[in-house]
């Protein structure tokens, strides 16, 4: 027969014998507005992005990364600022 070797006895705790309920407790503690739990954290973007993988040339990747935190973000201005005033299609790889 098998059995749940993840199955452990209970013990019965005295409630009495649970740790006090701290401030650090409840600042961990999920919060609910009627049944809906409210989210911590860093709040949605307002601009959606979407993950990709990318090759770069290496001088290119160099010349941003060398340019500090951020530069994702800088690559991305710098595309946006290249298709005001170019058609992708026009490039020849």
């Amino acid at each position: 027969m098998s059995e749940n070797k993840t199955a452990t006895d209970i013990d019965w705790i005295d409630p009495d014998d649970a740790p006090e309920l701290t401030d650090a407790f409840f600042e961990r503690a999920d919060e609910y507005v009627g049944t809906r739990v409210i989210r911590r954290g860093r709040p949605k973007a307002g601009i959606v992005r979407e993950r990709i993988s990318i090759r770069i040339e290496l001088a290119v990747l160099a010349e941003f990364r060398a340019s500090g935190p951020g530069w994702q973000t800088r690559m991305n201005a710098a595309l946006a600022d290249w298709l005001k005033t170019h058609d992708p299609s026009d490039v020849q790889s």
